[in-house]
């Protein structure tokens, strides 16, 4: 006690100058009670009202990350190093916040989810509890906040894929999500404990611990690193780590699916950078080369996500497998570590996002509407819903990154900062990924226009069983598509502020 009462005073000048860095998780824990005391007081009429305040208070942290975003202009360390608060990470956070909204609109048009005997009220509980989870993530600094921000965001992640408990597949779909999670945040803890071990620090950006690193046997060094890594890796759904991915997605209700395959995975790439940023720009050398590991990590990805997308005939688990993929793309712009190379990465995720979640809310108004939920099944829809169809094709046509929508800027974009750097650094397997990417996207035509396929070209005898339409899943997915294609013509509007 004798030690710490002199550090004491510095200790809370700290805490307190932290604080107006920190007024958007702030708003965000408050926003979570009051969803919470929403659900247990209006008991009927939870969900909507649950839904109401949750958007209403994300718009106040979209307003309060936008004002952070206007006056942080250098990095800067919070709670004893613990946060660490610059401009790409208030980028990652708001686009958390955007999209969180968007499939808070979502969840409750989906008609699996509308008709479950819960009610939606403790989804909403637990997706804007997950929000303060994925800013921790984006702004973790030490070992301590990283893990405690990955479980935090895990285990919300749990309770939504397990949400529809009474149906066979969800259970079977929870448990082995539950099952990798746990094996990947155990992973994860032992080499958070070796680097403790070897270092006494839990601070990445504390110099003496990257001074001491290099005094070790760098084998031990890169184990360590590597444990870390993996725990990050199954977040991003990267190979060899992507195993639970087409399971989980196609045992999960659509929305929950459009969640766990956007959110936490911006999240899971702003975490890799913070986690990288001062092993890529320490003077003394290197424990690995970052460079060739990712860009080998990127082109085992997107091999695997996208051809083995070719032979999904489920729609959910075809989504999966190209979401693999899109994981290795995006570890593309991640490996880069310039201003370039990050402002691409956080247009490219934010690009995919909004498009995977448009394309999934369309999976979503297809089985409400003709319980079509196999490739096959869209047979003939084209005809029938001309609307969503187009919109469809649109959102697919963007994934595999065509003109003239925002899908083709992000992914110019990306080749564009890594071939920049391949100039610099003359790394032949920069120039590999790069082929890859380009290979890929070619081969990501096959499965995406599958479904473009069945839709307008091919007829079917299934007479459907037409129910009542959600017009505003409809109208969700409308503005999506055309945010896509404004994107896509004027891309300055979004690029310009990345």
């Amino acid at each position: 006690m004798k030690e710490l009462l002199p550090t004491l005073p510095a200790k809370l000048d700290d805490v307190l100058s932290g604080i107006a860095y920190f007024k958007p998780e702030i708003c965000l824990t408050v926003l979570f009670l009051l969803v919470l005391a929403a659900d247990l007081i209006f008991r009927t009429k939870s969900a909507r009202i649950s839904r109401i305040i949750a958007c209403a208070g994300l718009g106040v942290v979209i307003i309060a990350g936008v004002y952070q975003y206007a006056t942080v202009a250098a990095p800067r360390l919070l709670f004893s190093n613990a946060l660490l608060i610059h401009r790409p990470a208030v980028l990652f956070k708001l686009g958390i916040d955007v999209l969180a909204v968007v499939l808070l609109l979502y969840f409750p048009w989906d008609a699996q989810l509308k008709k479950h005997p819960k009610g939606l009220g403790d989804a909403y509980t637990i997706i804007v509890g997950s929000v303060l989870g994925l800013h921790l993530m984006v702004m973790a600094a030490n070992l301590l906040t990283m893990y405690l921000s990955i479980e935090m965001v895990s285990i919300a992640s749990y309770l939504l894929v397990a949400y529809q408990s009474n149906k066979a597949l969800s259970a079977e779909a929870s448990l082995k999500y539950i099952l990798f999670g746990m094996a990947s945040s155990a992973v994860m803890l032992y080499g958070i404990s070796l680097l403790y071990a070897f270092t006494g620090s839990i601070s990445v950006y504390d110099p003496a611990m990257v001074v001491t690193l290099h005094q070790l046997n760098p084998s031990s060094v890169i184990l360590a690193l590597l444990l870390i890594l993996a725990g990050i890796g199954f977040k991003l759904g990267a190979v060899p780590l992507h195993f639970w991915v087409p399971d989980v997605y196609q045992g999960s209700a659509t929305p929950v699916m459009a969640y766990i395959s956007t959110l936490p995975k911006i999240a899971a790439f702003g975490l890799l950078l913070n986690f990288l940023m001062p092993l890529v720009y320490d003077k003394q050398g290197q424990f690995i080369n970052y460079q060739t590991a990712l860009a080998i990590t990127s082109i085992i990805t997107m091999l695997v996500g996208n051809f083995a997308a070719i032979w999904q005939t489920n729609v959910k688990r075809l989504l999966a497998y190209s979401g693999i993929g899109h994981t290795g793309f995006a570890l593309m712009a991640a490996l880069c570590f310039t201003v370039q190379g990050i402002s691409a990465l956080s247009f490219y995720l934010f690009i995919y996002a909004i498009a995977n979640i448009g394309t999934l809310a369309l999976a979503s108004y297809f089985s409400n509407v003709a319980g079509a939920e196999e490739v096959a099944d869209y047979s003939g829809l084209g005809i029938r819903y001309p609307v969503a169809s187009v919109c469809f094709v649109i959102l697919l046509i963007s994934l595999t990154g065509l003109p003239v929508t925002a899908g083709f800027n992000a992914k110019l974009l990306v080749f564009s900062a890594i071939y920049t750097l391949y100039k610099q650094t003359g790394n032949l397997w920069l120039l590999a990924a790069l082929s890859t990417g380009a290979l890929t996207t070619v081969v990501s035509l096959f499965y995406y226009f599958k479904i473009s396929l069945h839709l307008f070209l091919r007829r079917s005898s299934i007479v459907h069983s037409v129910v009542k339409i959600a017009p505003y899943l409809a109208i969700l997915v409308v503005i999506i598509t055309i945010c896509i294609l404004l994107l896509g013509i004027f891309p300055d509007y979004l690029s310009n502020y990345l």
